[in-house]
């Protein structure tokens, strides 16, 4: 019959580790010799080293490879899509909606439009571009960084461009009755050329989907209603650090029950507006209506 294992005390045991940290019969510091010690250290020091050489090999590799200006897949991007200020709406639903007589729905949607304007400031703009001149009608075409920074030129865009929808003259943007505005943006694309790059500029056309009856008639501003040829191509953030997107203001005279369904489009050969899978794609659909 085999014996029991006898019981090691707490004494023996406390013993038993002191002899494996250091065990001076054999010289050896937790099972190993100094030696040793130094042999594995000096192994895993090199393997770790090497480890880290290779992982920033890979990176600088990968950083060398990229443009800093432009991403190098860009084939999601076709069309630019479209938006429309004041953003007082959710992400489902584009509804302007606004009480003509109650003061806070006015500055509501009077203060989206101040906020969103701010950098459009004449002042700050003429500041950011006065060293540049721009040619009106003309792509902003440039092959190399001339602009301080080594970056590239911007066209500067004023707020008083959108006259009556500019908020100078009219600070309520005309939410104070029947004649609201609103800001038609596209959105950027790095080297886009409108009109496939043959000259001609792209416009917003704005028309009723629902409530024909409601709109009288609709105003842009500026009065073409077109995004200057200027503001052609975007070279990117990092190359265009003071680039703002052109505007186009819309101001709509409702009447009778003052509501309509309103679709705004940018008009131009090489941008698509009938992707279902792409509902802002080219294009943008909003209701607006004004109660009182």
């Amino acid at each position: 019959m085999a014996t029991l294992k006898e019981k090691r005390t707490c004494g023996q045991r406390c013993e038993d580790f002191g002899r494996f940290v250091w065990n001076p019969d054999h010289g050896t510091f937790m099972g190993r010799t100094p030696v040793k010690w130094v042999c594995i250290s000096l192994y895993y020091v090199a393997f770790y080293v090497v480890m880290t050489a290779l992982f920033a090999l890979a990176l600088w590799t990968l950083m060398y490879t990229l443009d800093p200006y432009a991403p190098d897949y860009q084939d999601r991007l076709l069309s630019p899509g479209v938006m429309v200020w004041p953003d007082v709406y959710n992400e489902e639903n584009l509804e302007l909606f606004y009480n003509m007589s109650e003061k806070s729905s006015l500055d509501r949607m009077a203060q989206c439009l101040r906020d969103f304007l701010i950098p459009y400031n004449d002042t700050l703009q003429e500041s950011c571009h006065r060293m540049h001149q721009c040619k009106p009608g003309h792509y902003n075409l440039q092959t190399s960084f001339d602009a301080p920074g080594h970056t590239k030129w911007s066209c500067p865009f004023n707020q008083s461009v959108l006259e009556q929808c500019s908020g100078l003259e009219d600070p309520t943007f005309g939410y104070n009755g029947t004649k609201p505005c609103v800001i038609i943006k596209m959105n950027r694309i790095i080297s886009f050329l409108p009109n496939n790059g043959t000259g001609m500029a792209p416009y917003v056309n704005c028309t009723a989907l629902e409530g024909h009856e409601n709109v009288d008639w609709i105003e842009y501003f500026p009065s073409n209603g077109t995004f200057d040829l200027s503001y052609f191509p975007y070279y990117g953030k990092q190359a265009q650090p003071s680039y703002v997107n052109p505007l186009v203001a819309v101001k709509i005279h409702l009447i009778g029950q003052r509501s309509a369904k309103i679709q705004c489009r940018v008009v131009a050969h090489n941008i698509g507006y009938e992707n279902f899978y792409e509902p802002y794609e080219g294009k943008v659909i909003f209701q607006i209506k004004a109660t009182s």
